[in-house]
């Protein structure tokens, strides 16, 4: 089995895990199932960083999940988040590029 197969056996089996724990919730009436949605985006996200912390793109889905999770759940207006989103996610990428700038060095 390659790496990338086992990366996704991982998210894969996380992506399994989340979603019994997340219906077992909605049936015992703790949790509602449509609002969970963003919830799958961040144990995707895990899935992903828990094998490579750098992947930019694991990051990324995982600020989504949050904004959307917070969104969907405490009832916060998306551009009232989406004002302090962009300079962070642009402080993100500037700082990803500084490091890797002076890695090569």
């Amino acid at each position: 089995m390659h790496g990338k197969d086992k990366r996704h056996l991982l998210t894969g089996g996380l992506v399994l895990i989340a979603l019994g724990v997340l219906i077992i919730l909605d049936k015992t009436g703790i949790y509602i199932f449509s609002h969970s949605w963003p919830i799958l985006l961040i144990v995707i996200s895990l899935g992903v960083l828990l094998q490579h912390v750098k992947d930019l793109g694991g990051w990324i889905i995982g600020a989504a999940g949050v904004v959307f999770l917070i969104t969907e759940n405490w009832g916060y207006r998306l551009f009232e988040i989406a004002k302090y989103l962009l300079p962070i996610l642009l402080i993100v990428i500037g700082a990803d590029l500084i490091r890797r700038r002076v890695r090569k060095s």
